[in-house]
This record gives C-alpha cells, structure tokens and sequence, in this order.
C-alpha cells in the first residue's frame, strides 16, 4: 500500500496523528493555570514545528543519507520566502501558486550552487556551502534592494499590482493569504471546560503538506537511489572505483534537499507573508543542523522531533521571565525564594539558548543517535522488563501432569 511497507505505512499513521491531533496533544493544561506557558498548542508555534519539520526532513535527504554537511541551506529557506512574497504581490493571494513557484526557484538555486559546491567535499564542501549563503544574505540585505527591499524585508503594500485579485480589500486593508477562499489565518476555537483548543487553516495545510513531504522522504529513503546515497555516505570512494560517477547523485539530492527548504519557505512566507534577509543567516544554517543531529541524522522520524524540539525551547523557554519564576517560587520564604530565581534565570528566557546549548550536549555525548535513540532504549528497556516478567510468571505456575492413555 503507497508502496511502502507496514512498519513504514505505521510510521506514517502514527505522524499524521500527531499531526492532525496537534491542538490536543499540545495543549495538556488549563488556560488558566500556571503550567499553561508550557502549552505550545497555539496556531503560530504549531506552523513554525511543520514548517521547520519540512526544512529538517529535506536537510536529512542530504546530510542523514549522503553525509554532506551544508552550512548554507538557509540561503534556499529565504529564496522561497522571497519567490513566494513577489508571487503574492505581482498574481493573487492564493497561497498554492506561491508555494509552487517557491519550490521551483529554490530548486533550481540550489542547482547552481550545488554544481559549483559538489566539486569538493568533506570540510570544504561545507565551507562552500557556508560561503554562498553568506553571499546570498549580503545580496538580499543590501545589493538586491529593489527586489528584497534591503534590511526593511519585503512584504505586501496597497499598491501592489495584483493581476488576479485586488490589492486592497472593501475596508481599505491588505488583503490575507488564502487556499481558493479560505483564509490562513482563520481559526476555529473550541472550549472545553478549562481547556481551549484552537483550529488553525493554515497549520493545518502545513501539517498536510508535511505530511506529503514525510512520505516523499520516506520512499527516497527506501528506493534504489536512497540506496546508492547511502553507499556514497559509506564510502565515496570506492564507490567511484567501481566506475560508478557518485556526482549526479550527489547533486540529485542537493537539489531535493534544496527544494524541500524552498517549501519551508513558501511556507513560512505564505502563513505571514514577509520575507527578510535574516532568514538566510549562517545561524539559521546552523539551527537545521541542529534540529537534524538533535533529532537523530539518517532517520525518517528524528528531524520532525529536532525541530519540534528546538522551537518549542526557542518559543516557550524564551518567554519564562523573572516575574513568571516568581510566580512559580512565591510559596517559599523570600530568601529562598529570590535565590532559586537567581539561579534559574540565566536558564530561561534570553538564556534559553544555554539550556538548548546543555540539553544538545547531553544528547550527543550519552545518545550519539538523537532522540530517536533514546526512544529506542525506553523501548528496549519496557520490552527486557515485560519479558523478565513473563518468564517469572511461568516458572512459578503449576505444572501440569502428563496424559496417560488407558
């Protein structure tokens, strides 16, 4: 079925659950309660975790499966956010015409710089990459003005010349992002006792296309040509002594990883329609290759919970100030009160990239594999205690005497 296998085809069920049941799982507390600020169930955090998942996903075709690590992916994430704020501008407000065009333009930027970046490897393929991203930002920041609008970012105007739509609504307002009418930022709330879930449009065509993009990957990771990007990652060269030239391969899946950043952008640009040169930051580089190690490189499943993970340190850590401690601490003498604060405080809110920074210290020094592998030996160890007590269970049960036959 879909051409995968069961453990695949039950991969993917349990991924569009999480998915399409984002607003439940994500919100476990009250609104009203203190544990809330660690509800990440909120429209704009639930886009950013299926956007970044698809940026990691297509980062892992490259880096899980081939092995080259590019600094420069970003370069591709903010070309989409470009591609698909002009295709707003200039046709209509329809957010598929704009996610198709990102793709297309990040694809074939990411064929010109992989042409070029794929002569070397190792640490200089790296340093390649790194460069051309640099490049890219200080062309979008400052050169390419009239088309990025310079440090200011581009974003939609009233006099925008719009072909297929208006460009200012009945009320004089920018018009919003939709699917053929239906609004991305349109949200459907529901309260249930002290609980309130939100419904979100645009996450959920997000959470669809990732969906898609999940299960792209995982047939390119079980096809022949997944096959033969695993060897390269094995051993180029031996590959090559077999007569084998690795370079299209190679360069096939800069270019898949490539367009699957171009979508995040898209993406990105289609839920807040804005694109800025920051987005094509060396930090914003580093942070997918972070999201991919954290998660587990080579893995179907690990890059979705790296970035899941880094954005919700990134979002909610980040909002834990001193007031919120607190609140947290204020049922203990002031003294000791005020000191656990002290202590706390360099760990959350603009120190969350400390804690990030210990957390992914911790994962690669004790879980080399990500958290994927530290799922598997929670596994491991339910399935020795659930087999240590079914062997207990039958040494104590009464044995039963043989049949004799009259």
């Amino acid at each position: 079925m879909l051409g995968i296998d069961k453990k695949d085809r039950n991969l993917l069920v349990v991924v569009a659950v999480l998915a399409l049941a984002a607003p439940f799982i994500l919100n476990p507390f009250p609104a009203g309660s203190e544990l809330a600020q660690f509800n990440a169930g909120y429209p704009d955090l639930m886009q950013r975790f299926v956007i970044f998942g698809i940026f990691a996903i297509g980062f892992n075709i490259l880096f899980g499966l081939t092995g080259y690590l590019s600094f420069g992916h970003a370069a591709f994430l903010g070309v989409g956010s470009y591609s698909a704020v002009w295709m707003f501008k200039l046709l209509s407000m329809n957010v598929l015409p704009a996610i198709i065009l990102s793709v297309i333009v990040a694809g074939l930027f990411s064929l010109l710089i992989g042409f070029v970046s794929l002569r070397r490897s190792g640490i200089y393929f790296s340093i390649l990459t790194l460069a051309f991203a640099q490049m890219s930002f200080n062309l979008a920041y400052s050169v390419l003005t009239p088309i990025t609008n310079g440090e200011t970012g581009l974003q939609l105007t009233l006099n925008d010349p719009r072909v297929l739509g208006s460009s200012a609504t009945a009320d004089g307002s920018i018009p919003v992002t939709n699917l053929f009418g239906l609004e991305m930022r349109s949200t459907y709330e529901m309260e249930v006792g002290a609980w309130l879930f939100q419904f979100n449009a645009g996450y959920y065509l997000c959470a669809f296309i990732m969906l898609a993009a999940f299960y792209l990957a995982m047939r390119i990771f079980r096809s022949p040509f997944g096959m033969m990007l695993r060897a390269i990652k094995t051993n180029q060269t031996r590959l090559n002594y077999t007569g084998l030239n690795s370079r299209p391969y190679t360069l096939a899946a800069f270019v898949i990883s490539g367009m699957y950043a171009g979508l995040a952008g898209g993406l990105m640009a289609s839920m807040d329609p804005l694109a800025g040169a920051e987005r094509m930051q060396w930090t914003a580089s580093g942070e997918v290759v972070l999201m991919t190690i954290l998660g587990g490189a080579g893995t179907m499943l690990g890059p979705v919970l790296g970035a899941g993970f880094i954005k919700y340190f990134e979002n909610i850590f980040s909002k834990i100030n001193d007031s919120v401690l607190h609140g947290w601490f204020a049922f203990l003498p002031d003294g000791m009160e005020n000191a656990l604060v002290t202590i706390v405080h360099p760990f959350v809110g603009k120190g969350w990239h400390l804690t990030l920074g210990l957390l992914f210290m911790a994962v690669v020094i004790f879980l080399p594999g990500g958290l994927i592998e530290g799922g598997q030996r929670i596994a491991k160890m339910f399935k020795k205690k659930k087999g240590s007590s079914s062997d207990d269970d039958s040494e104590h049960s009464p044995k039963q005497a043989p049949h004799v036959a009259e």
